[in-house]
């Protein structure tokens, strides 16, 4: 199998184009759709100067997702004074899998030479997750718990560190999972929050007013295998195997049909972001003066809220942990 564009040994078919590429080839194929991405979502606006640059949190997890992020933004703006990056780890607190990606973290921001920070649930919340997994006083999937300690610290995070955005690592396979879910449940303006928490240009969304440091994901796409593939060619340190507490069983199954889906028909994914971002775009312009955006802040720890208490300031306290500052 030869790359369609020079003749040399191919490392991988796309079988949504239809190409071989070799690996320079394939590694210039992701740059440039990264780039591109960065360029369409207006990532950086022409307000940033070396004077006053713009910063960028990146969630950095040690996963092949966010390295492979946090490798191409060094090498796009490693020499522009306009962006300045730095790294955060959350470290949940699970035993033999957190410490093990954190060495992948360190590893990889050492050898780039970018800040990084790592905040943990133990420090933040007075918890561990292995420790609430075990006791699962709520009754809860472990993932629901650690999605909200987790979007709080690296949202707090970035607020705090005045970050102008907060960048993830989530690639064309995770964002076309997340639309059929939403597409499924009938939730419409959840699909408007979707696109103006982290979709399309930051000309279309509306950010200035959100409570919230906007969100980006550069590799939103690029299909999951080829980060892999680009990870593993680019000999990054990355940490492969799954968290044990994993159990998001109705991603699982939205993750397979899709991947039958994407093998017969070639595409799909594709297909369903164009489709599902401009559908999201509409219900944000038709959701964005809905009563449940949030309107005040938490009594605990000033977080965006329509309540008197944040949903991670609840769960903190029925599980007994405590907030920095708790008396």
């Amino acid at each position: 199998m030869e790359c369609d564009k020079c003749g040399s040994d191919a490392v991988m078919h796309a079988a949504y184009s239809g190409l071989h590429m070799c690996e320079e080839h394939f590694r210039r194929s992701v740059d440039s759709r990264v780039r591109r991405r960065i360029r369409e979502d207006a990532l950086l606006p022409e307000s940033a100067t070396p004077d006053d640059p713009e910063t960028w949190l990146v969630g950095l997890s040690g996963g092949k997702d966010s390295v492979v992020l946090t490798k191409l933004l060094h090498d796009t703006f490693d020499a522009d004074p306009r962006v300045e990056l730095v790294a955060v780890t959350i470290h949940e607190g699970i035993d033999g899998y957190r410490d093990a990606s954190l060495e992948a973290c360190l590893e990889l921001t050492d050898d780039l030479d970018i800040e990084h920070e790592v905040v943990s649930y133990a420090d933040e919340y007075d918890l561990e997750m292995d420790d609430v997994a075990a006791d699962d006083p709520l009754d809860m999937a472990p993932c629901a718990y650690c999605g909200v300690f987790r979007r709080d610290a690296l949202s707090r995070y970035a607020e705090e560190y005045g970050a102008d955005k907060l960048l993830t690592g989530h690639n064309l396979d995770d964002e076309a999972q997340t639309a059929m879910m939403n597409l499924l449940s009938g939730d419409v303006r959840q699909i408007a929050k979707h696109f103006d928490a982290s979709l399309g240009s930051f000309e279309d969304r509306e950010v200035d007013d959100d409570p919230f440091v906007p969100r980006a994901k550069p590799l939103r796409d690029i299909p999951e295998k080829e980060v892999a593939l680009y990870a593993h060619l680019a000999e990054l340190p990355t940490h492969m195997a799954e968290c044990p507490h994993a159990s998001e069983a109705y991603r699982g199954e939205i993750q397979q049909h899709l991947h039958d889906l994407e093998e017969d028909h070639p595409g799909t994914r594709h297909s369903i972001m164009s489709g599902y971002e401009e559908l999201a775009r509409l219900a944000a312009e038709a959701y964005r003066d809905d009563a449940d955006a949030p309107q005040g802040r938490c009594e605990r720890c000033g977080a965006p809220t329509n309540n008197a208490t944040c949903r991670k300031c609840e769960l903190v306290e029925e599980l007994g942990g405590e907030l920095p500052g708790d008396d």
